[in-house]
């Protein structure tokens, strides 16, 4: 005991003890009871110091949950990451070897995760070049090594440093249908950045599963006093002193925990009448943050235990005694005693395998934040000695360490290696995030940089393989002369291969064509930059260049080359003479057999399916291309190939807007239009919400459509057609801009500026014309026919149609053909020939239903009944508008709809107004819900904020909205508004438009 301060002896400094348990009760009986029902989700945040570690390590020692044996893992704050890294390690830690476990063939991807189980684990199988498909695989085998293991509870702390990698194999194993393991999970909630995927297992619970989120806040004076009194043996605590240090410290566990600490140190604690007290208030000063206190405390051990503290701080990890022991360069005789003043100082602390670590990783920083620069150097350099003894190098860890350290040859050295265990494990995003590092470093030695240029997985992941400080530095060193012949030649390919996969098509072919004398002795290679600069889209080759350069590549394919790689180049020559129209592409495609034996041959044939149904889609042929799709589809949703699955979603959305299928289109299509990491996923899918927008009732120019203002934030038609056209013109993706210049040009010539109509297709007039490539003029080629005779050019229209009907002479083209038709028909039209122009018109409607394409069939239906109404034949044109009017209202094309309804009665046809949606039961009239929704948003509200008023979701008031619309005969919330207005209908009261209304 104490001795009192009325004795007038030199006070007594207490002994301290560990603190009890205090003030969580409720959440350790929550926890406990979620992990006795399993499967259980477990979600412990807290700031840091709460006790978000000291609740879980009591839960662990509760015989119940023992039972289930637990592993444990923790997530170091470093900057590389080792793939899967705290479960790896935490599984090692628990077993040694796994020569007894059932183990299936799957478990063979986990030997470069475990080198040290090579003996005892199944052969490796073969790699997968697919990321999506690759890092599923290693999940289904790490999770399999859990359940085998009899893992019943998987605790990983501190969550918000954890990598990509480890957060998806949480996801992983939250989602599993047949899940055994329970998941118990702590995290800093300020630490956690929006876009991290552990926001989805916060946000989202996995159905299923008893899900428990418990959130740790301060404990209040009570607790704070019964905390202090378990340090003192139990002695009481006077409530005066346990306000003073709850006040101090906010009632963080940690903090009052490293108060008393500091207070005993400096003699600040003394017993008087029977309890502890602090001296007096004046005299004490209590640091304002856990850094001050921990720094103050460490300041007053010994300089061999500060030394020791300062390893420990630079190794942030649990590590044996010996090891922190060399790490601190303290010699054997000393090393002992200063590790044990260490531990008992309370910083630092033992686990049950005997590992000394900093308590808490606050008190690490402070430490390590105090340690001078070229002491901290020092430090990670001995780390990285020590470290680089044991067996398996943990090569992440050497990484940061020599980072920290500066040495950046020994960096390289190590960054790569983890770099090379993430492919090995199928975490490309990993070795993406260092390859792109090292690459992009300074001075990198050429050599190095031709060996990482080669690794970086490009199909894996976009976003950073697309900035461009990575293809600077691949082209400075290209300008080099430091690489040999076959290293240039390497590295120029997979820089060709980066650019083509961001959508750098003209780039891409550039640097692919000066590669092509270096290869010489790969003819892989060497024959897929030759099919790849016979690609149409890539170049402003002629057709006859490009099929110069195909069968080039197929004189190459004949040299030796692997199964799988002969099945890619086939598909991609098939694929080139499709985009060119040339029907020996069918007879290439047949050569691909239904299956393959490995993965890379499935995905070869998944891209198969991708390009030539798109090719089949682009003639025509859309049966065809649909059967193609979706057995693509259903073969890379099985294998995981993630890019491939939404390429092609994204053209089953564009056929889909060719023939008709528009129910849900527009969902589907903006959704797609959001995944920002796909460009071409992106323009594609952005396309067609445009397309669709102006059909089912957008402005076309200064308002967005209805699909539009459901999904809200993609700008008017117009602005998203000039988004394609430009980004197709800036990439270099030749064929790209045909479709939204087309559609643009409509637009023009329907307001009557046929000049700017024409400037819009004059470009992909050009190209079409420099390519010799006439499939291409399909979607242009009736407008850019119509424009020219606005602008009274008839000789160049009649010119420009035969050079069509010439280029498609002979080949079997649909699409085109139907193209053809109409062009012929806006001819005939415009020289005034009517009945002639009404018989094209009419062969254009019957095959454009053919194929089935129905939009551009009405289309030329409405112009047919046009024709047959200025050659007087009255009846029959009226008759055709009134099918043509039926048919755009069964599609959904309202405002063409309303176009037919309006012709028909300017001809003299006795009509009725036309029903335009809502609900029947009010007429024409608003409903009382949907008056509800159009007085707040002539507040200026948007959807979502009206959704929120309401307690409507989004697509509900979208929906009340598009019908109002309807009602009023308008496409835009602009012409809503004035309408209701003109009605009288006024702003809901009490919602004003202001800062707050997110507009």
């Amino acid at each position: 005991m104490g001795r009192s301060v009325e004795d007038g002896l030199p006070p007594v400094l207490p002994s301290l003890g560990v603190p009890r348990f205090v003030g969580r009760a409720a959440e350790l009986h929550r926890l406990t009871a979620a992990l006795a029902r399993p499967p259980a989700a477990v979600l412990v945040e807290g700031e840091a110091g709460i006790g978000k570690s000291r609740l879980v390590s009591e839960a662990l020692d509760e015989p119940g949950v023992a039972a289930l044996r637990p592993l444990a893992a923790m997530c170091p704050p470093f900057r590389e990451a080792l793939t899967l890294g705290p479960v790896v390690d935490a599984a090692r830690e628990a077993r040694p070897d796994v020569a007894e476990l059932a183990l299936t063939p799957l478990a063979g991807v986990l030997r470069p995760l475990f080198p040290e189980w090579g003996q005892d684990l199944p052969p490796a199988p073969e790699a997968l070049s697919d990321a999506g498909a690759a890092r599923h695989r290693l999940f289904r085998a790490l999770a399999e090594l859990l359940d085998v293991m009899g893992v019943g509870v998987l605790v990983l702390e501190d969550v918000h440093w954890a990598d990509e990698a480890t957060l998806d194999f949480l996801l992983f194993l939250a989602s599993r249908r047949s899940r055994r393991v329970s998941l118990v999970l702590t995290y800093r909630p300020e630490d956690v950045a929006p876009e991290s995927a552990l926001m989805r297992l916060i946000s989202r619970p996995p159905a299923g599963t008893g899900y428990v989120r418990i959130c740790l806040g301060a404990l209040d004076v009570p607790q704070t006093a019964e905390l202090m009194s378990s340090m003192l043996d139990g002695e009481h605590v006077s409530g005066t002193f346990a306000s003073f240090l709850q006040e101090r410290t906010d009632g963080v566990p940690l903090a009052i925990e490293e108060s008393v600490r500091l207070l005993r140190d400096r003699a600040d604690l003394v017993r008087r009448d029977g309890e502890w007290v602090r001296r007096t208030l004046a005299d004490i000063a209590v640091p304002p943050t856990i850094r001050d206190a921990v720094a103050e405390r460490a300041s007053r051990l010994t300089p061999d235990a500060q030394r020791v503290l300062r390893a420990a701080s630079v190794l942030a990890e649990p590590v044996g005694p010996a090891v922190l022991a060399t790490v601190s360069g303290l010699p054997d005789n000393v090393a002992e005693g200063a590790v044990d003043a260490a531990v008992r100082s309370g910083l630092l602390g033992e686990d049950r395998a005997g590992r000394v670590s900093f308590r808490h990783a606050l008190a690490a920083r402070a430490v390590y934040d105090m340690t001078p620069a070229p002491d901290r150097r020092a430090l990670h350099r001995g780390a990285g000695r020590s470290l680089r003894a044991m067996t398996p190098q943990p090569v992440a860890r050497l990484a940061h360490h020599y980072r920290e350290a500066g040495d950046t040859g020994r960096w390289r050295e190590y960054a790569e290696r983890t770099a090379d265990l993430a492919l090995a494990s199928g975490d490309h995003r990993t070795a993406v995030g260092l390859l792109h590092e090292l690459l992009t470093g300074s001075d990198p030695p050429a050599a190095s940089m031709a060996r990482w240029a080669q690794k970086m997985p490009v199909l894996a992941f976009t976003g950073l393989v697309g900035r461009g400080d990575l293809t600077r530095a691949l082209r400075r060193v290209l300008d080099g002369e430091a690489l040999a012949p076959h290293e240039r030649a390497a590295v120029r390919t997979q820089l060709g291969r980066m650019l083509l996969h961001t959508g750098e098509y003209a780039a891409a072919a550039a640097e692919l064509e000066r590669a092509l004398p270096d290869l010489a002795g790969e003819p892989f290679q060497a024959a897929w930059a030759m099919n790849t600069l016979g690609s149409p889209p890539s170049t402003l080759m002629s057709a006859g260049e490009h099929r110069r350069w195909l069968d080039r590549a197929a004189d190459a394919a004949r040299l030796p080359m692997t199964a799988d790689q002969r099945l890619a180049l086939v598909g991609d020559r098939a694929t080139s003479l499709l985009d060119m129209g040339d029907d020996v592409g069918w007879a290439v495609a047949a050569e691909l057999p239904d299956t393959a034996t490995t993965p890379e041959g499935m995905m070869q044939l998944a891209r198969g399916g991708l390009n030539i149904g798109n090719s089949a889609m682009r003639w025509g042929r859309y049966d065809e291309a649909r059967a193609l799709l979706t057995t693509g589809l259903a073969r890379a949703g099985e294998h995981r190939y993630q890019r491939l699955h939404d390429m092609i979603r994204v053209t089953l959305v564009h056929l889909d807007w060719f023939t008709g299928a528009w129910d849900g289109l527009a969902e589907r299509a903006a959704a797609l239009a959001g995944v920002e990491e796909e460009p071409v996923v992106q323009l594609d899918a952005l396309l067609i919400t445009a397309l669709l927008d102006r059909a089912v009732g957008g402005g076309g120019t200064a308002d967005p459509g209805p699909a539009a203002v459901a999904e809200g934030g993609l700008g008017t038609v117009e602005e998203r057609l000039r988004q394609v056209l430009d980004a197709g013109l800036r990439r270099g993706i030749v064929d790209l801009p045909l479709e939204p210049a087309a559609a643009l040009a409509r637009i023009r010539l329907a307001e009557g500026s046929a000049a700017e109509a024409l400037e819009l297709t004059d470009g992909p007039a050009d190209v079409v014309a420099r390519k010799n490539i006439w499939l291409w003029a399909t979607e242009f080629a009736p407008v850019r026919t119509g424009a020219l005779l606005a602008v009274e050019r008839p000789d160049q229209a009649r010119q420009f149609v035969a050079d069509l009907a010439e280029g498609l002479s002979g080949r079997n083209l649909p699409a085109a053909d139907a193209a053809l038709e109409t062009c012929r028909g806006v001819l005939a039209e415009g020289e005034g020939r009517s009945v002639e122009a009404a018989a094209a018109f009419g062969r254009a409607t019957a095959a454009w239903q053919r194929l089935p394409r129905p939009y551009e069939a009405l289309l030329a239906a409405e112009r047919r009944a046009g024709c047959l109404l200025a050659a007087g034949d009255r009846d029959t044109g009226l008759a055709e508008l009134a099918r043509a009017q039926a048919g755009f209202t069964a599609l959904g094309a309202r405002t063409d709809a309303a176009r037919m309804h309006d012709a028909r009665r300017a001809a003299g046809a006795p009509v009725r107004e036309v029903w335009r949606g809502g609900r029947r039961g009010y007429g024409d009239q608003l409903s009382p819900r949907e008056l509800e929704v159009v007085r707040l948003m002539l507040t200026g509200l948007t959807n979502p904020a009206i959704a929120r008023a309401l307690s409507r979701s989004p697509k509900t008031i979208a929906a009340q909205l598009n019908s109002a619309m309807r009602k009023y005969g308008v496409t835009s919330r602009t012409a809503l508004a004035v309408s209701l207005t003109q009605a009288g209908i006024t702003p809901s009261a009490g919602h004003t438009t202001g800062a707050g209304s997110e507009l």
